[in-house]
């Protein structure tokens, strides 16, 4: 048996404040249960989501509320092909605010990526069909923080309002 690996770039428009998040799910339930989850999380997120049946149908099912993410998460779930995996594009919130909410979706078997960052995702391909390997995000540290650097982080994150002071 054979397998081969190609490489699916993809590139969230952060400077637009936009998100991705990659997971793996096993029942066509999922594309439901993680709508809910999202908007119950943070009723104010934009988003759109595309999940790739292993089976039956093996139709790429969506749901979301923005047809612009929606669109660009059926382009990614295409492009990757693989089955039981769903990808989510967000704006106006991050995945900190509804990453515990998609964890806590039964069906939901782990989060493989959530960022902003370029993403490289690693597929295989055998007869059979296609896979998720891995998912590379950003790129190598470039060194270790200075004084200098963890006070700008923790200045950062008072800045936006995730820690207090």
């Amino acid at each position: 048996m054979d397998v081969k690996f190609e490489i699916v770039a993809v590139k969230p428009a952060a400077e637009e404040g936009e998100n991705l998040i990659i997971g793996r799910t096993h029942f066509i339930k999922s594309a439901e249960d993680i709508y809910e989850a999202i908007v119950n999380a943070n009723a104010n997120i934009k988003f759109g989501m595309a999940f790739n049946e292993a089976s039956g149908d093996r139709l790429i099912r969506t749901e979301g509320n923005d047809d612009e993410l929606i669109n660009k998460a059926v382009d990614l779930a295409k492009r990757v092909g693989a089955g039981h995996t769903f990808y989510i594009f967000i704006k106006n919130g991050w995945p900190v605010n509804i990453l515990n909410a998609i964890k806590q979706v039964p069906e939901v078997v782990c989060i493989e990526a959530a960022t902003a960052n370029p993403v490289q995702i690693v597929v295989a391909v055998t007869e059979q069909g296609r896979g998720i390997s891995a998912v590379v995000d950003g790129e190598p540290p470039l060194g270790v923080e200075d004084e200098e650097k963890k006070k700008e982080r923790v200045a950062f994150l008072r800045k936006i309002g995730y820690k207090r002071g």
